[in-house]
């Protein structure tokens, strides 16, 4: 275990040394209305959402309401459209109570919107949240989303947020013979882009499906063409770079509360793995390990039933890491 924690130190110790404040604040592309705002006008829209849209205190969804968006319908991803399900937890569709928007669940039944889902839509819009870990799920929802757009010919916009993880890369790229909703792509544990960025890549690297991967091909050579089957744009963000170190105004999702969470996450993630319990069900997820069997005079804590972890691992047992 002294070995462990030793690793764990070394490998997250250099990202502080590259990444530094900016005395400019980072917009995400969401705050920039302006530019994108127009393309909606007139159009039924699709949003792919969650807590983490917003613009200033206000969620994306409820600011296009009120700026005339027609939005005819929502999709949500794992943790749900509001942010509040467990972990895994399968989401079924509902109306949205803030809004009445219908809201499909995309991590539920299904993983993408079909046809039938797009048929009264006539441009789709993401916005969400990352984190820049390749386990966290939304960037495969992102590829998911992103085939049902090519694949129907759907426009498409990407709203742009920083990556706080965005300075350094890092981690074992993944074998494709393993790959899984949680890892669908050759990418580093800790890929470094932002996530647009990497809907970018995915598409120029024809990893999406072969109908999807067939249609961004011809919209690459029709872009000035009127026969252009789809749009595809991404809205970047103001005053980013890779170097900007970004605080998350919102949790990206229950078990990630803070910043320190989301720094720890690239490497405590890997304990869910093990017998350890990797601080779900406590005040500090990701930011703690251990176990009922280790020495007594380390940390003690008690993971306990809490919103987002339900069922924790190791619940109701002190355990000491």
């Amino acid at each position: 275990m002294k070995k462990l924690c030793v690793l764990l130190f070394v490998a997250f110790s250099p990202i502080f040394l590259i990444a530094q404040n900016t005395q400019t604040p980072v917009l995400p592309a969401a705050y920039r209305t302006s530019v994108y705002v127009p393309m909606l006008k007139g159009k039924r829209v699709a949003v792919f959402a969650n807590h983490t849209a917003t613009i200033g205190n206000t969620h994306l969804v409820d600011s296009l309401v009120k700026l005339g968006i027609k939005i005819t319908k929502a999709f949500g991803p794992e943790h749900g459209f509001r942010g509040t399900a467990d972990a895994g937890e399968k989401i079924d569709n509902y109306n949205d109570p803030a809004t009445g928007i219908p809201v499909i669940s995309l991590y539920g039944k299904k993983r993408r919107p079909s046809a039938e889902d797009l048929a009264d839509v006539d441009i789709m819009l993401f916005d969400i949240q990352d984190v820049g870990v390749r386990y966290y799920t939304f960037i495969s929802s992102l590829q998911e989303y992103m085939e049902a757009a090519f694949e129907n010919k759907k426009p498409l916009i990407i709203l742009d947020r920083p990556n706080p993880n965005g300075f350094y890369v890092d981690g074992p790229i993944l074998d494709t013979a393993y790959k899984s909703f949680i890892g669908m792509q050759p990418i580093p544990v800790v890929y470094g882009m932002t996530i647009a960025e990497y809907a970018m890549m995915i598409a120029g690297e024809q990893w999406l499906s072969k109908e999807a991967n067939k249609q961004y091909e011809f919209y690459q050579r029709a872009q000035n063409s009127p026969d252009t089957p789809f749009h595809f744009q991404v809205i970047k963000c103001a005053n980013y770079t890779h170097k900007s170190l970004y605080n998350l105004p919102v949790k990206p999702s229950p078990n990630l509360p803070d910043m320190a969470a989301v720094y720890w996450y690239g490497s405590t993630c890997y304990f869910e793995g093990t017998v350890l319990s990797e601080g779900r069900g406590t005040e500090h997820p990701f930011s703690i390990f251990g176990h009922p069997s280790l020495p007594n005079t380390l940390y003690a804590f008690t993971p306990i039933s809490r919103d987002g972890a339900k069922e924790p691992k190791l619940k109701n047992q002190l355990s000491y890491g």
